[in-house]
């Protein structure tokens, strides 16, 4: 497999599809005709040395896919309001035409602010039931053990089995089923172009629904490399250890980022063994598309990324000089 770059996310009846400096979002709307917007991704390390170097470099992709999913999420909502939605939305709009540039700047800057105070609430909740409560749950222990490798190991288990149990629990939600199927169809067109196939409906439907780069994979690595910092950082303090836990948070996403971009660009056996749990666990929060579904994710990609000058470039044995 020949990695594409190509990362996304599945958004509400569709899909975001990113690729160098731009992200396009495909959403079949209620009447069944599927819209494309295309965006141009700026990266907040583009032109700072320190945000493009290893570990560094994870962090930083880390709260853009945040936000730029924050983004794609609320605007493929907007299709699918309620009547009342849609009329508040309306009277917003003429409320705007009146308004003076700087009224407008300032509205804009508001929504900015509120999307933020999203992703941080959204950051605060992950980290009191993902990181907090498996450390507090474990601390119990502490009345029956002294073994701090023990209660590490305990923590894990529980962080484990928590995160386990929420993707049990949202897959059996009716909306999200949907979502999980887009999710489901952005894995097999990634997959479809980086296994040398072109670009179809048909090609896209059998090919596989689990991508190596995934974002739940790289939250599973999130999760087994905590476990191996907090196994050897160690300190007596009940609250150091709190603090130590938040800070090493970014560290452990940099460093997880690097494993998944490194899984993503490489068939090494060692790598591919490192893949698996990742992968199995796409089997919860990835399901099998509908073609239509399939044909959404067929147009984000076009909208971003030329994949007949991939298919050329990258397997010459089979395209070169073809017309694909």
């Amino acid at each position: 497999m020949k990695s594409s770059n190509i990362g996304g996310q599945a958004v509400m009846e569709g899909i975001m599809m990113r690729s160098g400096d731009q992200y396009s979002v495909g959403v079949r709307k209620p009447d069944g005709e599927i819209h494309v917007k295309v965006e141009p991704y700026k990266s907040w390390g583009k032109n700072r040395k320190l945000w493009k170097l290893p570990v560094f470099r994870g962090v930083i992709a880390f709260f853009e896919s945040l936000v730029v999913g924050m983004q794609c999420l609320t605007y493929s909502a907007s299709f699918f309001e309620d009547e009342e939605d849609t009329k508040k939305k309306t009277d917003k709009k003429a409320e705007q035409k009146e308004q003076t540039p700087e009224e407008k700047e300032k509205a804009q800057k508001k929504e900015k602010w509120l999307m933020y105070g999203t992703i941080g609430v959204s950051l605060l909740v992950s980290i009191a039931l993902f990181i907090m409560l498996p450390y507090f749950l474990a601390s119990f222990l502490r009345g029956v053990t002294d073994s701090e490798a023990l209660i590490s190991i305990a923590e894990a288990c529980v962080r484990l089995l928590i995160f386990v149990g929420y993707l049990l629990l949202i897959s059996n939600m009716k909306d999200i089923q949907r979502v999980f199927m887009y999710h489901g169809a952005e894995h097999k067109c990634i997959n479809c172009v980086e296994h040398g196939l072109e670009l179809t409906v048909e090609n896209v439907m059998k090919s596989s629904r689990q991508h190596k780069r995934c974002g739940t994979s790289f939250l599973l690595f999130v999760m087994v490399v905590s476990i191996i910092f907090f196994l050897f950082i160690q300190v007596s303090s009940p609250w150091l250890r709190v603090i130590v836990r938040l800070l090493l948070l970014p560290v452990i996403a940099g460093v997880s980022y690097e494993i998944i971009r490194l899984a993503g660009r490489t068939d090494n056996k060692f790598v591919e063994i490192l893949s698996k749990p990742g992968l199995a666990l796409q089997k919860l929060t990835t399901r099998e598309p509908e073609p239509d579904m399939a044909e959404v994710a067929i147009a984000a990609v076009e909208a971003v990324f030329d994949w007949k000058a991939y298919l050329k470039e990258n397997f010459p044995e089979k395209y070169s000089g073809e017309t694909v």
